[in-house]
């Protein structure tokens, strides 16, 4: 999966949505909605690790909810990305990939 491709694909999803919802994807929005998202990782990783109420979720609801909460993170995380200009590509080579033996 190409990320740009990905994340232009996301911004026109993210776009219809604040449309859809009438708010404005404003620069603290984006920041908002990850932290917003990493919260609900949180609670999906407490429910999949029994430390949270399942709240009548089956086992393969909780999993599957959990792993989806990923995707938000990640998605909302790209997002944010664009909307302030990182190259996360570049970023990662810099911050992590310098590493690889």
């Amino acid at each position: 999966m190409d990320l740009e491709e990905l994340t232009a694909r996301l911004e026109k999803i993210s776009v219809g949505y604040g449309e859809r919802l009438g708010f404005d994807r404003d620069p603290d929005w984006f920041l908002l909605k990850l932290q917003e998202e990493v919260g609900e990782l949180t609670q999906a990783y407490l429910q999949h690790t029994g430390r949270a109420r399942a709240k009548g979720a089956t086992p393969d609801d909780i999993r599957a909810t959990f792993h989806q909460e990923f995707a938000d993170v990640l998605c909302q995380l790209l997002l944010f990305a664009r909307r302030h200009q990182v190259d996360l590509p570049a970023e990662v080579d810099r911050k992590w990939l310098r590493y690889e033996a």
